[in-house]
């Protein structure tokens, strides 16, 4: 298992070296140059060589290159062009918000929608698995942004259960968050419960399963000693690889929310251009990517013992 870490992690050098050569060229030599996109269009000449001069973009290409490199390495992306502010503590804040702001409804709809999932493929073909898929596919259809405005209308600026915007950090603010975390919940069921039935039900079809069924297992037996068992190797690729995107929370509803998560502070730094922001965020992003991957593969061999490491 230690050797196998120790080479998937050196696989990912090659990987996230190459991401960076990418992001780098995208936002330094192909992209808007950020200091008249800062200055504007009228600025004078002399203004335009000091804030190049400030930002170090007036050194060769090779040694920003180097320097973007220290910054992954040391996870000190400098200081954000608009607000000055070093972007390592802006980032740690920012992710606090957002994992808090998805984790919990990640993790509570990770164990419901598989119960769910399990219940319909356990009366598949019948009437309520032909109502509860029509509901699914129907909430599936409907866009994110119906739900939010939809609840934000009903249950807060109608019956004002719940506040419409704000944020305090930790269990105080529950009452921010718990809104946004009824409708990820909502919006994530529809996908999620109809995935997890497909998968149940793939492995219902399967020989080990006829076999126990032959033995005088009762269904739900079968299904949870048997089927969620050998199920849980797409479950946990599809979950797994969801994870690194939790960090960048959910764009619409940290912005309807006013919540400010890595989401939100992602979307202001396109509409201003802040450059140091937006590469930093790309890097973290494809840097949690990488190590999920890996930690599927791990997570794989303590699932399914037959899975051998190569």
């Amino acid at each position: 298992m230690l050797s196998y870490v120790v080479r998937r992690v050196l696989y990912m050098i090659p990987v996230l070296f190459g991401v960076a050569v990418l992001v780098f060229v995208l936002f330094n030599t192909v992209g808007e140059d950020p200091v008249r996109v800062a200055l504007g269009v009228h600025a004078t000449p002399q203004s335009i060589a000091e804030l190049r001069h400030k930002w170090g973009l007036d050194q060769p290409v090779h040694l920003q290159m180097l320097d973007f490199f220290r910054q992954i390495l040391t996870f000190d992306y400098g200081v954000s062009f608009n607000t000055n502010e070093r972007l390592s503590d802006v980032f740690k804040a920012g992710a606090a918000v957002s994992l808090w702001l998805t984790v919990p409804p990640f993790v509570i709809g990770f164990f419901v929608n598989i119960g769910l999932g399990m219940l319909v493929a356990y009366w598949r073909g019948s009437l309520l698995d032909r109502f509860a898929t029509a509901i699914l596919v129907m909430t599936m259809s409907i866009s994110y942004l119906v739900y939010i405005i939809a609840f934000q209308y009903f249950l807060a600026f109608r019956l004002g259960i719940f506040p419409i915007n704000g944020y305090e950090p930790g269990f105080a603010g529950i009452q921010y968050v718990a809104l946004p975390w009824i409708i990820m919940l909502v919006v994530s069921a529809g996908e999620e419960v109809r995935i997890y039935r497909t998968m149940f039900l793939d492995e219902t079809q399967s020989d080990y399963v006829r076999t126990a069924r032959a033995k005088g297992l009762s269904e739900p037996a079968v299904l949870v000693r048997h089927v969620l068992k050998n199920a849980m190797i797409p479950i946990v690729t599809y979950t797994m690889v969801a994870i690194p995107f939790l960090l960048m929370g959910a764009f619409l509803m940290e912005r309807f929310f006013s919540l400010p998560g890595v989401g939100d502070m992602m979307i202001n730094a396109i509409n201003t251009g802040d450059f140091p922001v937006l590469k930093g965020l790309t890097m973290v992003l494809a840097i949690a990517y990488a190590s999920m991957v890996l930690l599927t593969d791990l997570v794989y061999a303590w699932v399914d013992p037959r899975v051998s490491l190569h």
